[in-house]
């Protein structure tokens, strides 16, 4: 079979599709992901909110709070499961199917959550059957995320890779701000009493509404042509008489890129414990501990994602022209370095401040996620990039999103301050600064090449010329004792 590399027109990194196919590409993975981290944050601000009275009325206000985020944070141990089974399928039988099932699970799981009882009625049963569709949430967020990223990094031109893969991860400032828009909303038209009799289900029915827009603009669209040409090629083998069976894509990953899944945790720890101080934690903050209302940390938010979803494409395009970890380590390092005059504005207790706490730390977070989705996708090989991307991003997220809003509510309480939290999220920012210092650039790479290393060098892609979007140098030969490139 002649390798992919071999003409420019074998690529789909050297043949960019059409404009008007790459942005309906990038809108289907902008409203599915837009969706799907309304669904999720949506049941993050309500947990700080109203979740600790309604499920959990018998305990202490700051008790419930954190029983309340004990149920957000079960939501993160179900993503690494979503990983496992949506990479495996997505794998096999195409990026597309997968996220149509996970925008379906998602969407049914938050609507359901609107129709819930709550402990006055049912007892507690009310926070069982709460736990229970968090669970069904977080497995389906768990394959959305590198289906998404992917359908779009694998459609792309490889020469603004960054810049369009970024486009998906702006649906979590775009979630982000249209869950805390329909809340503060709410919590300013109605009395707190109505709020938390009624109120609090309204933006969680309307989620079925913005599942039929989003299976609309999904089912549009067509399969990854990466994908496509890697499952034309695993037939091809299948029909050779001596050829071996496929190698499961999660036994795949863990054989040949280990060092990258774990390059990719350490990568999230910093991105991910951040986003969740700044955005749930806060509310925590400013009510329990400063005493000023809901609607002034939802405010707060709402501004500063409005400005997240701005910056993070201007971050991808940034990390087209310097390389995915420059900018990714930026991120980390200024996150890391904010945290401490991020309180200091809070406990000013003025709007414009806190408000403009919130977005300097989102923007700085946006230098981490921004360049994440092509970083992670240009770590795998097409045969297992769904499974990596996956398994990277969303274990990681068990330790590192999954308790971020308990332990920084249970550092508050302990120390009755936020100079703990503040050196919690600089842990976390030395954590991912190690894991980008032990990876390699992977700006150049070319998704059809990226083979199966045993964690060294990675094949030709790596020596790619900076402009040159379709042609690689030639591979190195067998006597320098590199590996010869792998096709996926």
């Amino acid at each position: 079979m002649v390798p992919p590399s071999s003409s420019p027109s074998a690529s789909s990194d050297a043949a960019p599709p059409a404009a008007r196919s790459l942005r309906r590409i990038v809108a289907a993975s902008l409203v599915g992901t837009t969706i799907e981290w309304y669904d999720f944050f949506l049941y993050g601000s309500a947990a700080a909110l109203v979740f600790n009275t309604l499920f959990f009325p018998d305990s202490d206000p700051l008790v419930g709070t954190l029983l309340s985020f004990l149920t957000y944070a079960v939501g993160f141990a179900a993503r690494p499961v979503g990983a496992l089974v949506f990479g495996h399928y997505g794998d096999r039988i195409g990026r597309k199917k997968l996220l149509v099932i996970s925008l379906l699970m998602m969407g049914g799981a938050t609507f359901a959550i609107g129709l819930l009882p709550t402990h006055a009625t049912v007892g507690s049963f009310a926070p069982v059957l709460l736990t229970t569709l968090r669970l069904v949430q977080g497995f389906a967020l768990g394959g959305e995320w590198g289906g998404a990223v992917l359908l779009v990094s694998e459609h792309g031109d490889a020469r603004r890779r960054g810049f369009w893969a970024s486009w998906p991860q702006t649906g979590a400032p775009a979630g982000q701000l249209l869950a805390t828009g329909v809340l503060a909303v709410l919590t300013a038209l109605l009395t707190d009493s109505a709020f938390e009799s009624w109120g609090w289900r309204v933006p969680f029915l309307l989620s079925g509404v913005l599942v039929v827009v989003g299976l609309w603009v999904r089912l549009a669209v067509d399969e990854s042509p990466v994908f496509k040409e890697a499952r034309a090629r695993a037939e091809a083998r299948k029909q050779q008489a001596d050829a071996a069976d496929e190698e499961l894509p999660l036994l795949a990953v863990l054989r040949h890129h280990w060092r990258d899944v774990l390059v990719a945790m350490g990568a999230r720890m910093a991105e991910n414990i951040s986003f969740y101080v700044l955005t749930a934690f806060i509310l925590v903050y400013l009510t329990d501990h400063l005493g000023l209302s809901q609607q002034t940390g939802l405010n707060a938010v709402l501004l500063a994602s409005a400005v997240h979803f701005c910056v993070i494409p201007l971050w991808g395009g940034l990390s087209d022209r310097v390389g995915r970890r420059p900018v990714y380590l930026l991120g980390a390092l200024g996150v890391g370095a904010w945290i401490f005059p991020f309180f200091a504005l809070l406990d000013t207790g003025k709007f414009p401040l806190i408000a403009l706490a919130v977005t300097v730390g989102l923007v700085l977070h946006g230098a981490m996620y921004a360049p994440q989705a092509a970083f992670f996708s240009e770590l795998f090989a097409t045969r297992m990039r769904y499974s990596g991307a996956s398994i990277g991003a969303q274990f990681s997220s068990v330790a590192a999103g999954a308790p971020a809003p308990m332990i920084a509510t249970a550092l508050l309480a302990a120390f009755d301050g936020s100079a703990m939290v503040s050196l919690y999220v600089i842990a976390a920012a030395l954590l991912t600064v190690v894991a980008l210092a032990c990876a390699d650039e992977t700006r150049h790479r070319d998704l059809n090449e990226v083979g199966e290393p045993d964690g060294a060098a990675r094949p030709g892609a790596a020596a790619r010329a900076p402009g040159g979007a379709g042609e690689t140098a030639p591979p190195p030969s067998a006597a320098d004792g590199s590996r010869q490139p792998v096709e996926p």
